[in-house]
This record gives structure tokens, sequence and C-alpha cells, in this order.
């Protein structure tokens, strides 16, 4: 097997068995309805693990050893990690039971589920699904994207709007368009209609901010001038 990490493919190699994960708009589908795709996401996003890794990545230009390993024997939230686990199962066509392990229901009174742990660790499990449920949902796609393009936050991933946006712009079948990535819709999108000319949302947000404090400037200046004309100082 062969994977294309651009797109956001990924394969994973053990003794036992080859893993293929493909975050595909219809194994996005696979997590569940529209609201549950948003709502994995925020799981997997909202621990305290990822901005310490954001930062740390900001700060030296990549994760250190020493902070990997720190975060390997960190405790995660269960939410964290049954979403992370949800993401990896539903990208792959695999039974992933000894990879990442399972919940199972518990014998002993007083608890649900009863988990068995993988090849894998929490950390692993977590930092891959959210590159997986990324390239997914949103895309890693370098192309820019117009101001007037961009939309707000949203509550729900509605999968099917692109895979029918696909077909339409592309020609190709419902088959073909539900196994790409939004990562892979967007190059190609990209690819087919050159960048427009205009701003992206930042580009908007800066040249406004320099708009009025040049403004400020002028009418700051002209007072200035006004009252330098007044008293002759």
């Amino acid at each position: 097997m062969i994977q294309i990490k651009e797109i956001g493919e990924f394969l994973i190699c053990t003794p036992e068995a080859d893993y293929m994960f493909r975050p595909s708009f219809e194994n996005m589908m696979r997590i569940g309805e529209p609201q549950e795709i948003v709502q994995t996401f925020a799981d997997l996003h909202s621990d305290e693990i990822t901005p310490l890794i954001e930062s740390a990545a900001q700060a030296y230009g990549y994760v250190p050893a020493w902070l990997i390993e720190h975060i390997r024997n960190s405790t995660y939230g269960k939410q964290a990690l049954m979403a992370a686990m949800s993401v990896m199962q539903a990208c792959s066509n695999d039974d992933l039971s000894l990879l990442i392990g399972d919940f199972r229901p518990a014998k002993s009174k007083g608890r649900a589920f009863k988990r068995r742990v993988g090849q894998m660790g929490d950390f692993e499990i977590i930092v891959i699904a959210q590159s997986l449920i990324t390239h997914g949902i949103i895309g890693k796609s370098k192309a820019r994207q117009l101001q007037r393009n961009e939309s707000g936050p949203t509550t729900e991933f509605n999968a099917f709007e692109y895979i029918s946006a696909a077909r339409m712009h592309f020609g190709i079948s419902r088959e073909e368009a539900q196994q790409l990535t939004m990562t892979e819709f967007q190059m190609m999108l990209s690819a087919k209609y050159p960048p427009q000319k205009g701003y992206t949302k930042e580009e908007y947000d800066s040249a406004t901010d320099d708009y009025f404090s040049n403004k400020a400037k002028r009418i700051e200046k002209e007072k200035k001038n006004k009252k330098q004309a007044v008293t002759g100082w």
C-alpha cells in the first residue's frame, strides 16, 4: 500500500498487519451525523494537550522529544480519546482493536465499559486522529480563500454537499467523489479555478486596520496644522 500524505492518507505498519487510513468524505460520514462530526472535531481539539503542542511548535519550530515523552505519560480525557478512536476506525476498513484498543462491557458493578489497551499510545492515537479529521472536514490545502467566501463557525459538516459539488465541478461519479478528502477537493478546485483576485480574511482585516490607523494619523496632523495656523506656532 502507498500513502499520499499530501491529501491526508496515513499508513501504519506493524509486524501483524498494515493499516491504511483515508479521511474521505465517505469515511467522515461514518463518524456520525453532520452535528456529531463537528462535535467529534471539537472533542479532539478541546483538550489541554493541543495548545501545548501548538505553543511548542511555534516556539521551537518542532515538538521537542522531552515534551512528547511528558505528553505520552499524561492522562487524557475519556471523551477526547473515544473521539480519536472513533475517527481512526471510521477512516479505516480494518479492525483496529489490536492497534488502538477498544471499549468492552465491564463485568464489575458500577462500570459500564472497560478499556482494552492496544499497541498504540494515547498520544499517537489523538495526534493521528486530529490530522485525519482536519484533512477530512477542513482541509490543509494552501489555496487562498477570499474574505467574501469565508464563513463563520458552523455546528455541522454535511459531507454529501461536498460530494455533490465535486461531481458537478469535476464530472466524476459519486463513488469517486466520496473517496476525496477535503484537502484533495480543495487542491482540485484550486487547479481548475485559478486563485481569484481579492482579499483573504486576514488581508482584509489587515487592510482595514491600516486604513483606520492612517486616517487617525491624518486627522491628528490636520489638527496640528490648524492649531499652528491659528497660534503661529
